[in-house]
């Protein structure tokens, strides 16, 4: 999908705010409310807009503890690498998931309370994953930068 200008100022004002109603939408990006639902349906059908959600805040969860965990595989071939990922899928404190080049095979970021929730993680939940040869911790100790908002400004510039 070629997305225009009046696209890019939409999705723009979705990642900021998904729950905006299409009138207040239409408003901000400065078209009448009809064409701006037939917008927005055409990005939502284009898979461009993929989902909305709400972003909730880990730390007023008590989920202040994020920890970014390199794993390595004994094997690296198609079926150790899909079972890994549909065994990692299911567990709820991944936060995300990348296979990865480099030292290790997956990088995962996980959201816990505290070290008793990570200890139980990486021994309950984690370590008996078979094909794992390789489990390596680091804590985050502050986030500087989080945002959920894709570069849009980035897609513009190349039009």
């Amino acid at each position: 999908m070629k997305l225009d200008t009046v696209d890019l100022r939409i999705l723009h004002e979705l990642q900021a705010d998904g729950s905006l109603s299409n009138v207040e939408l239409a408003r901000r990006v400065h078209l009448s409310p009809s064409p701006c639902l037939a917008r927005v349906k055409a990005l939502e059908a284009a898979g461009v807009i993929s989902r909305y959600v709400a972003l909730a805040n880990a730390a007023a969860l008590g989920l202040g503890l994020n920890v970014f965990i390199s794993i390595s595989l004994k094997a690296q071939n198609k079926a150790a690498l899909a079972d890994f990922e549909r065994r990692i899928a299911e567990q709820d404190e991944v936060m995300e998931c990348y296979l990865m080049t480099g030292d290790s095979d997956y990088l995962i970021r996980v959201a816990v309370a505290d070290m008793a929730a990570l200890e139980r993680f990486i021994l309950e939940q984690l370590s008996p994953i078979p094909g794992i040869e390789k489990i390596r911790s680091s804590f985050a100790l502050k986030q500087v930068r989080y945002k959920t908002a894709l570069p849009l400004s980035a897609l513009s510039a190349r039009s």
